[in-house]
């Protein structure tokens, strides 16, 4: 039998894949990759990048381009079989992995090639310089008992992590309520009853189905009347995967969560940090724990007193025009809404008629396009792994071909939710081997009811922007080494700075006339509306900070005091950290970090901050177009140039500096942000 996963040709088959073919690929895989690597360790000849790194360099291409289709399968068309294939898969990459890492011929021999820098240009010394660090940080000068006790500790903790994030998609997924008198869900906009209606119908129920995906969950919160059904949602989505809630005990993340603490702490003083916040930041731009925690107390400081007063207003609002004197974390977007619209004569829904999809989706390519010189085409002959999926080219202004991408942006059963962007496979350069850069975009808009085109809520077309952005650099990368290409070896905390940038472009006004058109008028967005967007852009910015400050500093804090004799201390410092910076009351039983799959399930452990460090980056990168004109065609080519063609091919303050000319500032983000400085 022929193996999908082992096919030379262009792109994945995704319609070939099944989840038997998953272990006998990557058990080939890995098995080649040992046979290779020791072939060229044994060879006489002195190991340079021609005739050692990138013969390594191709095999782990090969791997890679494996691995990468099932594990975005595993994302977006989740099932028990493929599940457990990844699950068992995993473990053996990370073995592999730790293995290499830990090889100390295979060390030497690169630090020979390293030493030959006269040979050697300036994105290759980056790649080795890389390549040496994180042998060190595999654990390579260990001895060998604590080599050992390393491969461990990773293999644990890949399973941990992906049993984590199996049991918040497995708790979402089983959560529904169905309803079946509509007047329960009085003041749900249309779109939401017509797709609760529609989701109902999907699983062959009478009237509404509300779950806890994002599209159906926002609405109720932010609009229905009966508070008893928001509390509901609001429980059973803040009890998710916990010992709380409705679903208390069944996908419990609490020995996950402790166990993933405990033994990246172990890691991090194995390897000579103090804790696995220190051994965090050895990959990201920022330079100390101190430097973190300085730069998150500054923020918070100057945001909580706007914050508070806020809070307070919303507060007052809620009791003297609604009558109601007890603000719940369940009512405050449903009140907050309500106090946009009263404050500024906007909503959500007035807006999202002037966003649908398909104009906004050709908008935002006519927005890149303008600034980089790429232009965008849809192909419709190439295989997906669902018909909601489609696939386009990004060429250059000769047509040649630039970089692919699939698109899957709405929200489906055994589906992740979130947006997010990977990789399907990086640009490569060899004098024998060529390869341009995929990309996964993936989104969870509210799906299509019927023929109707899905309208998006101005906040998912920022989501949308965002993602491209990640999208952008991963593609536009002029580096040909995969390492250093596109996001890969980017710092952690700069990694932000293109998908927070793209955001911007989502507020002027000469980019929302390329794409922001009613549904069935295609008139553009009128003066007044535009004009109250603008007005209510930072309604409770504050509280918004704080929200984002309190992950961030929970996070950092959890990975940075650890203290084994102690445990884990999670709750602990969480209320510490909500004592100083929220002013949104959480109730007892809210169970938020047994979800936090950024942290748990993903790569932000002591890294959340780096949403905010880069949103300095991209607000005083973004006020140089402010400056110079939001199109202006010189400028827009200098960060093509600088940011996004680079990718890790140079320290993220060097790239910045290229661009900007100088060091960032805080300033920019909390002009935009409505923050006084």
């Amino acid at each position: 039998m022929s193996n999908p996963l082992l096919a030379d040709g262009p792109l994945p088959q995704f319609q070939s894949i099944l989840p038997e073919h998953v272990e006998p690929a990557i058990d080939e895989l890995l098995a080649l990759n040992r046979e290779q690597i020791i072939q060229r360790l044994e060879s006489d000849e002195t190991p340079s990048w021609e005739n050692f790194v990138e013969p390594l360099e191709l095999l782990d291409n090969r791997l890679s381009r494996a691995w990468s289709p099932v594990s975005h399968l595993n994302g977006v068309l989740n099932s028990e079989a493929l599940r457990e294939a990844h699950s068992a898969c995993l473990a053996k990459l990370s073995d592999f992995s730790t293995e290499m890492g830990q090889n100390e011929a295979l060390y030497e021999a690169y630090k020979v090639v390293a030493e030959h820098a006269d040979v050697l240009n300036a994105d290759q010394k980056k790649f080795l310089s890389n390549v040496l660090r994180d042998f060190k940080l595999s654990g390579v000068d260990l001895p060998e008992d604590k080599k050992q006790r390393y491969k461990e500790i990773q293999q644990s903790l890949s399973a941990l992590s992906s049993d984590f994030s199996n049991k918040v998609l497995d708790a979402g997924n089983t959560w529904s309520k169905a309803i079946t008198n509509s007047e329960e869900l009085a003041g749900l906009p249309q779109t939401a009853m017509d797709l609760a209606k529609q989701m109902a119908a999907d699983r062959g129920l009478e009237g509404y189905l509300l779950t806890l995906d994002f599209p159906s969950y926002l609405p109720v919160m932010t609009y229905a009347d009966d508070a008893v059904l928001r509390e509901e949602m609001y429980r059973a989505f803040a009890t998710r995967a916990s010992d709380e809630g409705p679903q208390a005990g069944e996908f419990d993340n609490t020995e996950n969560m402790r166990e993933i603490l405990a033994l990246r702490h172990e890691a991090a003083q194995l390897l000579g940090f103090n804790n696995y916040a220190e051994r965090s930041l050895a990959t990201k731009m920022a330079r100390s724990t101190d430097e973190v925690m300085g730069f998150l107390n500054d923020l918070a400081q100057r945001s909580k007193a706007q914050a508070e007063a806020e809070f307070a207003e919303l507060k007052a609002y809620a009791a003297e025009v609604h009558n109601h004197g007890d603000l719940k974390p369940w009512d405050v977007a449903y009140f907050s809404e309500k106090l946009r619209q009263h404050r500024h004569n906007i909503s959500e829904e007035e807006v999202k008629p002037y966003f649908p999809v398909s104009r906004v989706i050709a908008g935002m390519f006519d927005v890149v396009g303008k600034l980089f010189s790429v232009s965008f085409h849809r192909v419709d002959d190439v295989e997906t792994y669902h018909p909601d999926v489609s696939f386009y080219e990004i060429r250059d202004p000769d047509g040649s071909v630039r970089a692919q991408f699939y698109f899957d942006l709405c929200a489906r059963q055994h589906k992740r939710g979130g947006a997010w962007m990977a990789d399907c496979q990086s640009r490569m350069q060899t004098a024998s081997f060529e390869q341009i850069p995929v990309a996964y975009m993936t989104c969870n808009f509210t799906p299509p009811v019927g023929d109707a085109d899905v309208l998006l809520n101005h906040r998912e077309v920022e989501t949308l922007f965002h993602e491209f952005g990640h999208g952008l650099h991963h593609m536009l990368t002029r580096v040909n080494y995969p390492g250093i290409a596109g996001i890969s070896g980017v710092a952690w905390d700069a990694v932000e700075l293109p998908s927070q940038f793209m955001e911007n472009y989502c507020w002027e006004r000469e980019a929302l006339d390329l794409f922001a058109a009613h549904h069935e008028t295609g008139e553009r967005i009128p003066e007044d509306l535009y004009e109250r967007m603008i007005a209510a852009k930072n309604f409770q910015s504050g509280m918004m900070m704080v929200r984002q400050l309190e992950f961030a500093l929970f996070d950092f804090r959890m990975h940075l005091e650890y203290d084994p004799a102690t445990g884990d201390a999670i709750y602990k410092i969480l209320d510490e950290v909500r004592e100083q910076v929220a002013v949104v009351p959480a109730p007892a039983w809210n169970r938020f970090p047994h979800a936090f799959s950024h942290v748990f399930g993903g790569g932000y452990a002591a890294g959340y901050y780096s949403y905010k460090w880069a949103e300095v980056l991209s607000a005083d990168a973004f006020s140089r177009f402010e400056e110079e004109g939001v199109f202006n065609e010189a400028t827009g080519k200098r960060f093509l140039t600088s940011i996004l063609e680079r990718g890790g091919s140079d320290d993220a303050m060097n790239l910045f500096v290229d661009f900007r000319g100088r060091e960032p500032k805080v300033d920019a983000l909390l002009r935009h942000t409505g923050i006084a400085a």
